[in-house]
């Protein structure tokens, strides 16, 4: 992990440099203590990737809870309830 003090986000290109080298976000610290955490486009993209890869087995996860819990009706019988009600 690449640690900074907030001092030397003057030299911006450097940090830039670091963040693109490295490809892992560069913390900042400000009196010692973690401030923020500085990356590149490039890997910011990659972890939102990660967050809605992580997103889409979330809501994955809930339809196999929903499906044990007895919530879901086969598709197959929902339609043909839906045909059977509305005349189609």
């Amino acid at each position: 992990m690449q640690m900074v003090p907030v001092k030397e986000l003057k030299d911006a290109a450097r940090i830039s440099k670091l963040c693109h080298e490295t490809g892992e976000p560069i913390h900042v610290t400000k009196n010692g203590y973690p401030d923020m955490v500085v990356l590149s486009a490039e890997a910011y993209e990659e972890l939102e990737k990660a967050a809605q890869n992580g997103r889409v087995v979330s809501l994955v996860q809930e339809g196999i809870e929903a499906v044990e819990r007895g919530e879901c009706r086969d598709a197959f019988e929902a339609v043909a309830s839906i045909r059977s009600k509305y005349g189609l």
